[in-house]
């Protein structure tokens, strides 16, 4: 669905995408993650077609895709971070959605409107002026505009941002159900734990430079520096911390109540060993857990100083 080969941007001597590949297949929820001027408004909006790219090119639905390719991006639907305020504040948020479908040419579009407002609960103010809605509202708003076309493609950026907890479960649960239909969908969100609930995909961009894309498991995976592995016993006696941290394959220890959290190396199994050690000591695990690193956390190594580690992950896995 979506293909770029080589894609670049640039301003002047600065060089905001650097020869970014991405190939991302019909019906994947696809994050694109990165700190702030990573590059990842670039990238959108040459994926769009509002910017063309100084190098490289892009391919939607199997052809070459270029700002005059209108057939194309009829078959986009797109959430900017800012929603529809100023020149449609006067319109309600029935007649904000009738006046977009008449754009889009859907005929008897009242059925598709009423079926989205209800989904993200706001088929109750669809008579209520845009002026009042709140930002949450209008991020709603905006979702069910981007979905009125029926597009192939739903580009998302900071689709949950406004929204209180009830509100991004809407929109996480429509998300959901408008991929299960088989829409491919491109989300760029700072909200972490948000993108490891929906995404199939992750790709980490910085610097301009793709650093990392692949499965959300295998790239947490890539991405930790060690394993946690939590063991629960009845009670943890003094000292026993200090002597598992003098095993050699021991990263560290930390305890929380009658949990015992060991880091260890991210190769190998060493639950074998830690049990050993624990029985000669006449200590019975009750539960070995193994707590995986999260998104955030993995997110948080991005910095100028593990660049090369994240680099040697590779663009592609």
């Amino acid at each position: 669905m979506i293909q770029t080969e080589g894609l670049t941007k640039k301003y002047g001597d600065f060089t905001a995408v650097d020869n970014v590949d991405l190939s991302i297949p019909a019906g994947e929820i696809y994050g694109f993650l990165g700190p702030n001027g990573a590059g990842k408004t670039s990238t959108i909006m040459m994926l769009l077609g509002i910017t063309s790219p100084t190098a490289g090119r892009i391919e939607l639905f199997g052809e070459e895709y270029t700002s005059g390719r209108l057939d194309l991006r009829r078959r986009i639907g797109v959430v900017p971070e800012k929603h529809p305020v100023g020149m449609w504040s006067w319109m309600t948020a029935g007649e904000y959605l009738s006046f977009f479908a008449d754009i889009f040419g859907l005929k008897n579009p009242g059925k598709r409107i009423e079926d989205l407002l209800t989904q993200v609960k706001l088929i109750g103010v669809a008579n209520k002026r845009i002026s009042e809605f709140s930002r949450g509202m209008l991020q709603k708003l905006s979702i069910v505009r981007a979905l009125l076309h029926d597009p192939d493609i739903l580009f998302l950026d900071e689709p949950i941002s406004g929204l209180d907890p009830i509100g991004i479960k809407q929109v996480r649960d429509l998300i959901i159900a408008e991929n299960r239909e088989g829409r491919t969908i491109f989300i760029s969100s700072h909200l972490l734990s948000e993108m490891e609930k929906i995404c199939h995909r992750v790709a980490i961009i910085f610097n301009g430079k793709l650093l990392a894309e692949d499965s959300m498991d295998v790239l947490l995976l890539k991405l930790a520096r060690d394993r946690e592995i939590d063991i629960d016993l009845e009670e943890v006696p003094d000292g026993l911390a200090e002597e598992i941290e003098k095993l050699d394959f021991v990263n560290s220890v930390s305890v929380t109540e009658t949990t015992i959290a060991v880091k260890v190396p991210k190769e190998g199994d060493y639950r074998k060993d830690i049990s050993r050690f624990l029985i000669k000591k006449e200590l019975i695990p009750l539960q070995f857990k193994e707590k995986s690193i999260s998104l955030e956390e993995a997110f948080v190594t991005i910095t100028q100083d593990n660049v090369k580690l994240l680099a040697g992950v590779g663009g592609k896995a």
